[in-house]
């Protein structure tokens, strides 16, 4: 489960919107850069990026991987139905699997859905087995992506 440093909403302003859309675009840029792009000090760049980490809006810095350049070119979302109980130690294990790059809980026939990216069908093939051997899976449902549309896991579009 993703926990957040502190539940409370936090409130941006338009500067602050500004920021993350500008270290959204590109992590590696100085804040010298972006305070000479948005007309602000650099020390104001520094202090308002610092508040952002220590409130959760921002969580981490990372690249966004391209997947297909890396050779998983199948991604894959399985539904995942679970025994009872069995729920929140099916999805702490899985999480670190090196294909899973999501695991979210839902409403429905299923108790979970995880987004997981591939080299090739064997591969998919070999992973949804193994998860069928594990005691507390009931069934599975799993779909192949066929051409990616829109997957952007950084701004959205709430910037």
């Amino acid at each position: 489960m993703v926990s957040d440093v502190n539940d409370e909403i936090v409130k941006l302003d338009d500067t602050d919107v500004r920021i993350l859309k500008i270290i959204n675009d590109d992590v590696r840029i100085s804040y010298r850069q972006i305070s000479r792009d948005l007309g602000i000090s650099v020390g104001t760049v520094h202090n308002r990026i610092d508040k952002m980490v220590k409130t959760g809006v921002i969580s981490k810095f990372a690249p966004i991987l391209r997947h297909d350049k890396l050779g998983f070119t199948l991604t894959s979302i399985v539904g995942v139905k679970v025994k009872g109980g069995k729920l929140e130690n099916w999805e702490n294990k899985t999480a670190f699997n090196k294909n899973v790059v999501a695991i979210y809980d839902v409403t429905g026939e299923y108790d979970a859905f995880l987004i997981a990216k591939f080299r090739d069908t064997s591969e998919l093939d070999h992973f949804i087995k193994e998860m069928l051997k594990e005691p507390g899976i009931e069934r599975t449902y799993t779909q192949t992506v066929l051409n990616v549309v829109k997957e952007d896991m950084g701004s959205a579009n709430i910037l």
